[in-house]
């Protein structure tokens, strides 16, 4: 009798602890050592942006050092925010935590993944039955998910909210919403999106970019409104490919904004917008640069699910790029492995 084979063990890239910090208020993404080189290859425009004291900068160093030790308990604390929330919370509509079905889908999307999955699709079929935002950009947009459905997760959302549990961060430039993962919603709902729903599209899609391949995913919600955030700085995802779906409620403003890949030299010189429609989702590459512009009214809600694929990432970590220098890490890390899957052609990615 044959064993099971063991669960895969992910991991995440050691420059998750000094790359890509996020600084707000000088909207500038830092890499950060030490306070040397903080000032040897950020001082000139530090003092461009409005960091120009003694004091501004000792503020700016010392945010830095807790950021860089937020991130290094980041998996135990998650871990941890999980089990207490699984032990004490009561949610309100518990029809959400069912596994994804159909009716929770639009017609349109779920006429795109039959398509995706019969014998003959291919690339042109599939753009017929979605809008292409921009051929060259690559970016998508369909339905996703039903209007009742989106109001029964906002529910549960709002719900989870105000109660009095810990929250953790959704990522680390949105400071409100959820960690689907954190509230029990991984498995019922991102999971089978990813696996069922999603790697079909994204298959004909972006196979230069993993779309045949993605094995893991980090989930969350993120919430804007006045007095909370507003909008969303200039950045790149830490995926292969990023599905971001509007909830709602009523908000005027707030458009997504879209740039080139991020290694490409003036990538914002001409940005396309792109307005959000509650229930749709936008599918771009998690290299394209991107942002949202300030909320005027209202709130919003979004679901965002970076899609990775470690066939892709355990080559080159899409944040230093790099080798990744491998860590253990809860879940699904950061989408790395020690190996690659044994059914992937690399020679078909590259």
């Amino acid at each position: 009798m044959g064993t099971a084979a063991a669960p895969r063990r992910f991991c995440r890239c050691a420059c998750f602890c000094s790359e890509n910090l996020y600084v707000a208020r000088y909207a500038l993404h830092v890499h950060f050592r030490n306070e040397q080189q903080l000032r040897e290859d950020y001082g000139p425009v530090l003092r461009s942006r409005g960091c120009v004291s003694a004091k501004d900068f000792q503020q700016l160093l010392g945010e830095l050092e807790q950021e860089v030790e937020r991130r290094r308990r980041l998996g135990q604390e998650s871990a941890a925010r999980k089990a207490l929330i699984a032990s004490s919370y009561h949610p309100a509509r518990s029809d959400v935590y069912s596994s994804l079905q159909d009716g929770a889908l639009a017609s349109e999307f779920l006429a795109a993944v039959e398509y995706s999955t019969s014998s003959g699709a291919d690339l042109k079929g599939l753009l017929q039955r979605l809008e292409t935002v921009s051929e060259e950009k690559r970016i998508y947009r369909l339905p996703v998910f039903t209007a009742s459905f989106c109001q029964a997760l906002l529910q549960e959302l709002e719900h989870f909210e105000q109660s009095d549990l810990p929250k953790g961060r959704p990522n680390t430039m949105n400071n409100y919403g959820v960690l689907l993962h954190e509230l029990g919603l991984d498995q019922p709902l991102a999971t089978p999106l990813r696996e069922r729903f999603l790697q079909p599209l994204t298959a004909l899609l972006y196979p230069d970019c993993g779309g045949g391949w993605l094995d893991s995913h980090r989930a969350f919600v993120v919430k804007y409104a006045p007095g909370q955030d507003r909008e969303l700085g200039c950045h790149y995802d830490n995926a292969e490919l990023t599905l971001n779906v509007c909830l709602g409620k009523t908000f005027t403003g707030g458009a997504l904004y879209f740039g080139d890949l991020f290694q490409v030299p003036s990538a914002l010189a001409r940005p396309l917008e792109v307005e959000h429609v509650v229930g749709q989702g936008i599918l771009h590459r998690g290299g394209q640069l991107h942002g949202a512009r300030p909320l005027c009214t209202g709130e919003r809600w979004n679901l965002v699910v970076w899609l990775r694929a470690s066939a892709v990432r355990n080559r080159l970590c899409p944040m230093c790029c790099r080798e990744p220098q491998l860590v253990d890490d809860e879940g699904f890390g950061d989408g790395f492995t020690r190996e690659e899957p044994a059914s992937v052609d690399l020679c078909a990615l590259t």
